[in-house]
């Protein structure tokens, strides 16, 4: 396995992890369709980047990072196909994300999740981020956990 950096040639398997996990858990929302159909434009292009793992020649993780404020950057979009979990898999798309946000000056790292994703939420825990109030400007129904991280003080 190994994680490399998106193509336009991931979309359809970027798209096809994160729509199964949303639908899977009952959380799709209309806020998530733009990062889901556009990744390329919603994330890359506004100064993020997207991470697939890759095994065998298919993508079975993917993560991405986001500018999201002054000196913050947002996880999103979090996937690991159903067979890779529980490999530590998740660990290293969320470590690569952190690391290019730090590289590019952010202060903090930020996510929204749910309190449905127990698995999501400790792997998060132990990367370091810690629970904090969800902003007011959250914009999806479901999110109801709200986590930072704290990456150039």
């Amino acid at each position: 396995m190994k994680i490399e950096v998106f193509r336009p040639e991931h979309a359809a398997a970027y798209e096809a992890l994160n729509r199964a996990w949303l639908v899977g858990h009952g959380l799709i929302e209309q806020a998530d369709e733009p990062q889901l159909v556009d990744p390329q434009s919603t994330i890359i292009d506004a100064g993020g980047q997207i991470y697939v793992a890759i095994e065998d020649g298919v993508i079975i993780g993917t993560c991405g990072i986001t500018p999201h404020g002054d000196g913050e950057f947002e996880v999103v979009k979090l996937a690991v196909a159903e067979s890779a979990q529980g490999r530590g898999i998740g660990k290293q798309l969320v470590d690569a994300c952190v690391s290019f946000a730090r590289q590019h000056g952010a202060r903090h790292v930020t996510l929204l999740s749910s309190s449905l994703l127990g698995p999501a939420l400790r792997l998060y825990e132990r990367a370091g981020f810690r629970r904090e109030p969800p902003p007011a400007t959250n914009p999806y129904a479901t999110a109801d956990v709200y986590m930072v991280l704290d990456v150039n003080p």
